[in-house]
């Protein structure tokens, strides 16, 4: 089990993110990237935060169906000290895919002892 503890931190203020970037090459899509990794045998999982305005895990489930992956264990709920805190699914080729209940985009920031417990049991090779 992992154990987190806090720091008080050094600085003042946390800005998210500068709009301001210039790009210059955009990707469209991952697909093929996940694609290639997971036909190499390495193990994978996808989450999305169900109240995710930015990337709806709609959206994710689609292009997760576009790999064409079998399903090896179907949707079914996973819990945290018998509480339902999302769903999920895995499939052939060492693919997970799991939702977090009330989770945004950034879904450890929403729902960071559920995340926490999730890509605990993930890197254990345990089942959520």
């Amino acid at each position: 089990m992992v154990v987190c503890t806090t720091v008080q931190g050094t600085v003042p203020s946390w800005l998210r993110c500068d709009v301001n970037l210039p790009y210059t090459h955009e990707i469209t899509s991952a697909v093929d990237d996940h694609a290639a990794l997971i036909t190499r045998g390495y193990r994978a999982m996808i989450y999305s935060g169900d109240h995710d305005p930015k990337v709806s895990y709609v959206d994710t489930q689609a292009w997760i169906r576009r790999l064409k992956l079998p399903i090896t264990d179907p949707w079914r709920p996973w819990h945290v000290d018998d509480q339902i805190v999302g769903y999920t699914r895995t499939f052939s080729n060492n693919l997970t895919y799991a939702t977090v209940k009330g989770a945004g985009h950034t879904a450890p920031e929403y729902m960071p002892r559920e995340c926490l417990a999730m890509i605990d049991r993930w890197l254990s090779g345990e089942p959520l």
